[in-house]
């Protein structure tokens, strides 16, 4: 759950994972009355073929790794959507069928078993781009495993934990079910993407296709999968949803803007023309108050929905369970905005929308001076969005802001996004997973939504509206960033291996069948 939009694991480890403390805090995250757990039958068997196959799980894992789509930059586009297929229906799946769209293809499966209910399925097959240059402990396309002090063997590369591996684990659980004689206990109905990691600009038309349409309503919810294990306590904290976004581009140019150079100039020519450069820096320092902290844009918290105070009890037990001075260890983060405390950092991480600058672009950026005045500069901004804000209605007061500031030469390129999403803890997914968990002894509190961001709105929203979540057990981290990796044999006693991680989807299977 790039999750795109899916940031890295350690950068939303308080709103992803946690510890249930002492008895009484349970009370809160306790099973629906009227809720009993389902399980397993012959569990141990199944173990066995999990057991069976792990080297073949390994292996199709690597393999995955080893073949990336890259959105970005238009890498394996069909080739992906191909080996997605392929996967689909290696696990057993009955149709696999690769769905164009204006842009990437998507692949949907189902597998009817004849079961009572059913289980919808979302997988991102693309990765993030990569700089190998940055990777030190494996090249990113290696997929070598290692041994990694504090968690055992690992996978490292591009895409391991986001979402391979999590997804690798999944598939494992199919295959295993299929080794031991059974088909799984629900229908499946899978859909899968290749512009995740883009914001996925063009998934919704898959979904909305009659076909995929019909066979998603009849599902009892739909699930990423994940691996969110905290290593520190073998914890988890099951999101009830995720932020929106939009990813863009603002570009400043000479040429659009009629003054300034239409392209590079020598920087001697800067005392009498107009730099695009710093036209561009003027128009971002608009979009935020000075500290770059809170968006100013007009309008731009006109439909923010404030935390409920159920969402602020979940937040306060995830503040409780968490260490403020591991998270920050972690992520080299030494104080929070205005110097908040740990739960009142968590609660404007989970309330507030952002402007955030991915990166700067303009001129000669090599080693030495090049002394030109640019024509152009551009700036990478993902904005995320909070409850009920919409990506159509932002990204409209995105641009109103800039013309009525004197920017309307600036050019705003939107690459993909969405609207956020949200799931009740009451729903029969989220249930589910506190079942697992508590079946399994792990320890979990819910946070009411994930910093990071997921297309869930097109299955939340009408006329489906599903229930949506991620989950699963395991661990691995760096999404998005150099040395990801996934965790296959867990020297942690208080986080699981791939084969804990794939049985864990087994009960989670039978637990929704129930």
């Amino acid at each position: 759950m790039s999750a795109k939009h899916n940031p890295p694991h350690d950068a939303v480890a308080p709103s992803r994972r946690g510890l249930m403390g002492a008895a009484a805090a349970l009370a809160p995250l306790a099973l629906m009355p009227g809720v009993a757990q389902a399980a397993t039958p012959n569990r141990r068997a199944l173990r066995r073929a999990v057991e069976s196959q792990k080297d073949e799980s390994v292996a199709r894992i690597q393999d995955w790794i080893r073949h990336p789509t890259i959105a970005a930059e238009g890498l394996n586009i069909q080739e992906g959507a191909q080996f997605m297929q392929r996967l689909a229906t290696d696990a057993g799946f009955q149709t696999a069928e690769i769905m164009q769209t204006e842009g990437s293809p998507g692949v949907f499966a189902t597998w009817d078993v004849g079961a009572a209910k059913t289980l919808g399925v979302y997988f991102m097959y693309d990765v993030k781009q990569f700089d190998p240059a940055e990777w030190n402990t494996a090249p990113p396309l290696e997929a070598r495993l290692m041994d990694k002090a504090g968690f055992g063997k690992v996978i490292v590369g591009r895409g391991a934990v986001n979402q391979k591996g999590p997804e690798g684990a999944f598939l494992a659980a199919l295959h295993a079910l299929r080794a031991a004689g059974r088909p799984p206990p629900v229908n499946l109905v899978l859909v899968a993407e290749g512009e995740e990691e883009i914001g996925s600009p063009h998934f919704h038309q898959i979904v909305r296709r009659a076909d995929v349409t019909a066979a998603l309503s009849r599902a009892g919810g739909i699930f990423i999968p994940s691996s969110s294990q905290d290593p520190a306590t073998g914890g988890v904290t099951l999101t009830l949803g995720a932020k929106g976004i939009i990813e863009c581009e603002l570009v400043s140019s000479g040429a659009n803007w009629g003054r300034g150079p239409a392209r590079d100039i020598h920087s001697s020519n800067k005392a009498m023309v107009d730099s695009p450069v710093w036209r561009l820096v003027a128009a971002l320092q608009t979009l935020v108050t000075p500290d770059g902290n809170t968006p100013i844009i007009e309008g731009w918290f006109e439909h923010v929905r404030p935390l409920t105070d159920r969402e602020r009890a979940l937040i306060a037990q995830n503040a409780r369970n968490t260490s403020e001075a591991d998270w920050k260890r972690r992520n080299s983060v030494q104080h929070f905005i205005d110097d908040l405390p740990w739960r009142q950092a968590l609660e404007r991480l989970a309330s507030q929308p952002t402007v955030n600058i991915e990166g700067l672009v303009a001129g000669y950026t090599g080693p030495g001076g090049k002394t030109i005045l640019p024509g152009r500069a551009a700036a990478k901004l993902d904005l995320r969005l909070v409850p009920n804000m919409t990506r159509a209605d932002s990204e409209a007061k995105l641009n109103a802001h800039l013309r009525a500031r004197g920017f309307a030469d600036i050019e705003v390129n939107v690459t993909g996004g969405y609207d956020p999403t949200e799931t009740s803890e009451t729903s029969r997914i989220v249930q589910a997973e506190l079942a697992v968990c508590r079946r399994l002894g792990v320890e979990a509190t819910l946070s009411p939504r994930s910093a990071g961001s997921w297309p869930g709105t097109v299955f939340t929203a009408a006329p489906l509206s599903l229930a949506a979540a991620q989950f699963g057990l395991g661990h691995g981290s760096g999404a998005h960033a150099p040395d990801e990796y996934f965790v296959i044999d867990s020297t942690n006693p208080r986080v699981m291996g791939l084969t804990g991680a794939t049985m864990a989807y087994i009960d989670f299977l039978y637990e929704m069948a129930r």
